[in-house]
């Protein structure tokens, strides 16, 4: 075998390497996107969805509390959630200009978590500045009827112009009022 052939095989067997082990950190947590006309107003939250997978996720001894940036939580894996809206919003009482954001939730307190817009989009999940918020609102929590094995948005349309932005996951769910502006 020339060398040429042997360097070809070891970087063709490299790639193969990177691109099994890009799709099993990215296959694990899944590309989600949910979506609401409200008014006119199109609102989407795009996010990668993780699974239980029979770990405690939250809490000091839960899977988010060994984050970089706990107590505040990227609200999904892989790159920061994102939200989109074509249209002003209000968000539990924030005030949102039409735009792209990223969505974080601080869990510190299971009972009272409190939804983060962040004017900073394209980050990793593991990354958030404080400085960039646009606002904190408080989220209504509730406990669903059986566990929740992997995240999901639920983005509602209550029929009156108005709707809901919603998580749900493991033990936990969060919900905060979505309205035009």
């Amino acid at each position: 075998m020339t060398l040429t052939t042997r360097i070809a095989l070891t970087l063709g067997a490299g790639v193969i390497l990177c691109a099994a082990a890009v799709f099993h950190v990215y296959g694990q947590s899944p590309s989600r996107t949910a979506s609401v006309a409200l008014d006119g107003r199109i609102v989407a939250v795009h996010y990668s969805a993780p699974s239980v997978r029979g770990r405690q996720i939250f809490g000091d001894d839960g899977l988010l509390s060994s984050d970089p940036t706990y107590p505040v939580w990227r609200a999904g894996a892989n790159a920061a959630t994102t939200l989109h809206t074509t249209g002003n919003i209000d968000i539990g009482g924030l005030a949102v200009p039409a735009g792209t954001y990223s969505l974080y939730v601080q869990v510190k307190n299971p009972d009272a978590w409190e939804l983060i817009v962040n004017r900073e989009t394209g980050q990793w999940g593991r990354s958030y500045d404080s400085s960039r918020d646009l606002g904190r609102v408080a989220m209504t929590m509730s406990t669903p009827p059986e566990p929740v094995e992997m995240l999901t948005y639920m983005l509602t349309d209550n029929g009156d112009g108005t709707g809901g932005l919603g998580l749900k996951w493991e033990q936990r769910a969060a919900t905060v009022s979505l309205a035009p502006r």
